[in-house]
């Protein structure tokens, strides 16, 4: 059977009662109630646990613009992850709409079939148009996992690296190797928990993004630094923080000797990362990587978030999600690396021992207490924050049924 996906039923349709009731006549009640207040299709439908992820094609993974129709084994298995993780409910749609307007318009007029909305795998600078437009024009969340998903996580990471290292996020000195969508969300994540532009030195394939230099799109220019440094190289003096959303190798030995003391490298290009786990090692004894990947330390994983996120902000009913509510998933995952880990997650590693320090700075994907540590908070970062329709009344209950809403999946 191609693909990942199916759709299941949830309600018996095996005798002529069944069937008058999901569709011909008893369904006219709902859709009666609905016609008068349009809220109520949360209610009465799939809709308060249904996403849509969308894609145009145009970055997909390390692929690059491989068009709708390629992207679609991606977006499968990004409903997969939603469905595992947090039991979200997923249709991917691949749209043949390069042109940002058009995209824009067919995916506003998806509203009434969603309780939000996971744009994926769509390039720069069209993904901060479509995103923010799409954001003012529907009241349901949207929200760009390439930009967000990965800040959020890459924000939990460095939260805990610069804690082990015994630095802080006002003080530290960080170099990006990318400045697209990634890049500019991790950088504007980092200032949302105190770093100044001034820290950050953004670096694309022309090297350091610096005043005055032309041919600059916004997004990248508002991180233009007076300086008349110009290579990547030259970025890494003194460094504290190397972030890496762009390419295989493009950072080698000579730069990472040049860091501050106990330097921290994310090399997040996937699978093949800026430079290797085990090149950094090599070259610095006091040095914490992470990377992308899943066989070696420290993965930063945007599973870690989407589908949490998703999670807690349906389940208040949320009409956006917004910074208060990212930020609480960043210090969710941050607190919950603190955690003693269970056995049973250990476990699903190999039996290799794991405790917050240099080699354990972020949850694993597969520790289902990431469930019950970030949807509540972000449901709480909703609610406090205004943009939530259906507030909780008890965490303590909703926690429970989130862990057995998991635990009683059949897969």
């Amino acid at each position: 059977r191609p693909g990942k996906l199916a759709i299941i039923p949830t309600k018996p349709c095996n005798t002529q009662e069944d069937l008058s009731l999901a569709y011909t006549p008893g369904v006219a009640e709902p859709c009666l109630k609905i016609a008068e207040n349009r809220d109520k299709s949360f209610e009465y439908t799939s809709r308060s646990n249904l996403v849509a992820v969308v894609s145009n094609g145009t970055a997909v993974l390390g692929l690059g613009n491989i068009g709708p129709y390629a992207s679609k084994p991606v977006m499968e298995g990004k409903a997969v992850l939603f469905k595992k993780f947090a039991d979200v409910d997923v249709f991917d749609l691949e749209l043949d709409a390069g042109n940002p307007d058009t995209f824009i318009e067919i995916v506003a007029a998806l509203e009434p079939t969603f309780g939000g909305i996971n744009l994926e795998d769509i390039k720069a600078p069209e993904c901060f148009y479509i995103e923010d437009t799409l954001s003012k024009k529907m009241d349901i969340p949207v929200f760009h996992d390439d930009q967000h998903g990965t800040a959020i996580i890459t924000t939990a990471a460095l939260l805990n690296a610069l804690d082990i290292v015994g630095k802080t996020i006002a003080n530290a000195r960080v170099v990006f190797s990318g400045a697209g969508a990634a890049a500019i969300a991790c950088a504007k994540m980092f200032i949302s928990f105190g770093m100044s532009k001034e820290q950050i030195t953004l670096c694309d394939r022309n090297g350091i993004v610096y005043t005055g230099r032309g041919n600059m799109e916004p997004h990248r220019g508002a991180f233009a630094q007076h300086t008349n440094k110009r290579a990547l190289g030259e970025a890494f003096d003194g460094a504290d923080v190397f972030v890496g959303v762009s390419g295989r190798g493009l950072v080698d030995a000579s730069m990472l000797a040049t860091m501050s003391r106990n330097p921290i490298v994310f090399a997040l290009a996937n699978p093949d990362p800026e430079i290797s786990y085990d090149e950094a090692r090599a070259v610095r004894d006091d040095v914490l990587v992470a990377t992308g990947r899943s066989d070696f330390p420290n993965q930063v994983n945007n599973v870690l978030g989407f589908p949490f996120i998703f999670r807690g902000a349906l389940d208040v009913g949320a009409t956006c999600i917004n910074e208060p509510m990212k930020m609480a998933a960043s210090r969710a995952l941050a607190k919950l690396a603190r955690e003693a880990v269970p056995q049973d997650v250990c476990a699903a590693y190999g039996n290799i021992a794991l405790s917050f320090g240099n080699d354990y700075i972020i949850p694993k994907p597969f520790d289902p207490r990431v469930l019950t540590w970030v949807a509540p908070e972000v449901a709480k970062a909703a609610m406090d924050s205004g943009v939530a329709r259906k507030p909780i009344s008890d965490f303590n209950v909703y926690r429970r049924a989130l862990a057995e809403r998991i635990r009683n999946q059949p897969f």
